[in-house]
């Protein structure tokens, strides 16, 4: 049965694509959505970015045919925009006419009210807006096109039983994964944490190379003075330090070890090893306050406050290695390292060995030879995740770290099953060249364990 979508201004900024995933139903356009799109098209970041992207797509789609009569879409459907129904009589006294939530909101009751043989239904990521459609008798829905369909995010490992025979086996060249009867299909670099049906105390964590299940190559390497120290980093760290995965994704709480480890391995790799020529550190500018366009100074400069977490991970390194003699250089009155983490990261971006980027400056770029680690990744669209894979060049090793449950998010576009890090996540784990690890474990203090979990 074919049905008319009003699409909310947020969905339209959440994926400037979503006017081609509706089939062969009409999709309704507000005027207001159009203005509201209008007035976001200059703000920095995210939000301007796929503003002006969703304009071009609708642009496009003139040239079909006249937006206000209905063109007609590739499913079979239609797009249109809105101008009349206004009437703001269905809306109940009390509330806000001038604000642009109640102008949809009369305009999709009043069709509502017009088409009563056809559903009508309000599509928006906006939980207030989805709150008053629901009071006022309007069925609304959640753009769900990009969310993942599973209740739990896929892990990059399982725990399994055997005996000590095929344990063996592991190290003899690796195991056939159909000696282990498993009742679903190996992904290509799934780790397997084995324990022995025979004898408890033999145990094993192995990883699924695409064809047998082999032994860790990583498990007694460390990356700049790191070494791991639970399961779940040591799969982590195995992915990370492999050049043949050049695409790596790590979840987890705060305090699990995703930015430390990735870090680690980016300045052994980078630095004393030379496998790539740079190192470049991400992170989507979303805060509560206000974009990065407001803070002052120059791209670095403004880029400062978001990069803490980048600043802190290299900072606790550094006082490791110099904490155990390495490179240390004392002032003779303060018997202190001489050490500062502004100027070693400024030292290396001067030599164009590091650099710290937003998604602002990423459109059009090719990172060839590098190693590159998006920070708070659970913050980014499906879209823009899209964006930044597609900026991979020839020799290059992304990372994508992040905690995807909903209180870490602080994007009102995307949610704990529609964000770019569990959506990736999702659609590249079928892939010989990626991987992926949950880390579990809150190492970073006892504080921060007992936090993570009762808090």
């Amino acid at each position: 049965m074919v049905k008319n979508y009003i699409l909310d201004t947020n969905v339209i900024i959440h994926d400037p694509y979503c006017f081609y995933n509706f089939e062969d139903n009409n999709i309704i356009l507000p005027i207001v959505a159009i203005e509201e799109l209008d007035n976001i098209k200059n703000r920095e970041g995210m939000v301007g970015y796929h503003a002006r992207m969703a304009a071009r797509e609708i642009n496009a789609l003139r040239e079909r045919g006249n937006l206000e009569q209905g063109i007609k879409t590739d499913g079979g459907g239609t797009i249109r925009v809105e101008m009349n129904h206004m009437d703001m009589a269905c809306i109940p006294i009390g509330i806000d006419t001038n604000k642009n939530d109640t102008r949809i909101l009369a305009m999709t009751k009043n069709l509502q009210n017009e088409y009563k043989d056809m559903p009508t239904i309000l599509v928006t990521k906006d939980v207030y807006m989805a709150i008053k459609a629901d009071s006022f008798g309007i069925e609304v829905q959640d753009y769900s096109n990009d969310k993942i369909k599973s209740d739990e995010v896929y892990s990059g490992y399982i725990d399994i039983y055997t005996s000590s025979e095929n344990i063996n086996f592991v190290y003899k060249g690796g195991l056939s994964p159909e000696a282990l009867k498993l009742e679903e299909p190996l992904i290509p670099n799934q780790f397997l944490y084995i324990t022995s049906t025979d004898d408890d105390n033999h145990k094993v964590v192995a990883r699924f190379d695409g064809k047998n299940i082999v032994p860790l190559k990583y498990a007694k390497s460390s990356a700049w003075g790191l070494t791991p120290i639970n399961m779940e980093q040591k799969m982590a760290f195995e992915l990370l330090m492999d050049k043949d995965i050049p695409f790596v994704t790590i979840t987890g709480g705060a305090g699990s070890g995703k930015t430390i480890l990735a870090t680690a391995v980016a300045l052994e790799k980078v630095i004393e090893q030379g496998e790539y020529s740079k190192i470049v550190f991400v992170r989507p500018t979303v805060a509560a306050g206000n974009d990065i366009g407001y803070l002052p100074g120059n791209e670095e400069e403004k880029l400062r406050p978001w990069m803490g977490s980048f600043y802190d991970a290299i900072g606790n390194l550094m006082n490791a290695k110099i904490g155990s003699g390495e490179s240390a250089k004392h002032s003779r009155s303060t018997g202190k390292p001489e050490f500062s983490v502004d100027n070693f990261i400024e030292t290396y971006r001067m030599r164009g060995v590091i650099e710290t980027k937003t998604f602002t400056y990423m459109r059009g770029r090719t990172l060839s030879d590098a190693i590159v680690i998006v920070d708070e990744a659970q913050e980014l669209t499906p879209h823009l995740a899209k964006l930044m894979l597609t900026r991979a060049g020839f020799g290059s090793k992304f990372v994508f770290i992040g905690d995807p449950t909903d209180n870490q998010i602080d994007n009102v576009l995307v949610d704990a099953k529609s964000n770019g890090l569990v959506y990736t996540v999702e659609k590249m784990k079928q892939f010989q060249i990626t991987g992926h690890v949950a880390l579990k474990q809150v190492e970073r203090s006892q504080l921060a364990r007992i936090a993570e979990r009762y808090m």
